[in-house]
């Protein structure tokens, strides 16, 4: 889902006594802004943990910036539209869903950043994971109603992804489980597709009513728990992986486009330049603090272990048809992290 979106303080959250003990009397908010630069849009970030090198994609070339002091390590180019990155560090190596044109995946060196080549798929490659559990790269198609998947060691140059299996709706974002099963938001029909990637069938589809407009999603795996972000009616959807029940529905901002969770809280990215938190404690979740961020910083990457979340966004002036536009070169990451409450 493409996005053109400074930073400011937070507002005061309601803190959750029985929340997470190290997270129980915090607050997060923005203490580092980045200035990137650089031209084009962006869409899905992603950090890898290891590395801490976080992954941009900027409509015609990826950025890797290191998340610890916001430099610019390389630029990867030669994408026409791209969406999203996956990482599988055991392979060393990086794959960019491409969604431009007949679609494609570019693999790249995670060591070098070189383009290593890339793999035929489907107009509007959108978001993509690496699914640890199974050891695969999976991918979805906006426009193709679709999702594939294939190993990270699949030839960069020659190599082929299997057959896609045929999607009710179309996908945005998704989340795997260890049980073999891929949980894929379905925009148009409002609705979280299960797949089986061993016997490549689409085992339910279940809504996300109240919510509507499925767009970025999180799992628990430990709980059992999804945490869908919708766009109409805009809520946090906290669901069941058993069986899809609706557990919790949570109020947050329009145009939301990234969920992610860190220390079993979770994050919704919005316009309006927010990023809502939400806790639980005996068994409900509620918003318990919403953080300023910036217009436009509607996606966001995170590293979990240092628990830091980062977010693009950009400065903003009004455009030849009288809406807000990019100003040039002024791209840039906000970095949230949490503050203790004294």
């Amino acid at each position: 889902m493409r996005m053109n979106r400074i930073t400011a303080a937070m507002w005061p959250l309601l803190v959750l006594a029985s929340w997470h003990p190290a997270l129980a009397q915090t607050q997060w908010e923005v203490v580092n802004t980045f200035h990137i630069g650089g031209q084009g849009g962006w869409d899905y970030l992603t950090v890898d943990p290891q590395t801490h090198m976080l992954y941009v994609p900027r409509t015609t070339h990826t950025m890797v910036i290191d998340a610890q002091n916001g430099k610019t390590v390389a630029d990867i180019p030669g994408q026409k539209n791209a969406h999203g990155v996956a990482i599988a560090p055991a392979a060393g190596r990086g794959f960019i869903s491409d969604g431009g044109g007949d679609g494609a995946i570019v693999i790249f060196d995670l060591k070098t950043n070189a383009a290593l080549g890339s793999l035929a798929a489907l107009p509007d490659a959108d978001g993509i994971i690496f699914d640890s559990f199974s050891g695969n790269v999976v991918v979805v198609s906006g426009r193709g109603k679709a999702v594939m998947w294939f190993k990270p060691d699949i030839n960069p140059k020659n190599g082929k992804i299997s057959d896609p299996v045929a999607l009710r709706g179309e996908p945005e974002f998704l989340a795997a489980d260890p049980s073999g099963k891929v949980y894929i938001n379905l925009m148009d029909t409002h609705q979280v597709a299960v797949v089986d990637l061993k016997s490549r069938n689409v085992l339910a589809n279940w809504s996300v009513a109240p919510g509507g407009l499925p767009v970025g999603m999180a799992i628990d795996t430990a709980k059992g728990l999804l945490f869908i972000g919708c766009r109409g009616p805009q809520k946090l959807i906290v669901m069941s992986t058993k069986n899809g029940e609706v557990l919790s529905n949570l109020p947050i901002g329009e145009s939301v486009d990234a969920i992610k969770l860190i220390d079993g809280q979770a994050f919704a990215s919005t316009a309006g330049a927010q990023l809502f938190v939400a806790g639980e404690t005996a068994g409900k979740y509620a918003i318990v603090q919403t953080v300023k961020t910036g217009e436009g910083a509607r996606t966001m990457g995170v590293d979990a272990a240092k628990r830091r979340i980062y977010l693009p966004t950009a400065e903003y002036e009004i455009g030849a048809n009288n809406k807000p536009a990019q100003k040039p070169g002024t791209f840039m990451i906000l970095e949230v992290a949490p503050r203790p409450v004294k």
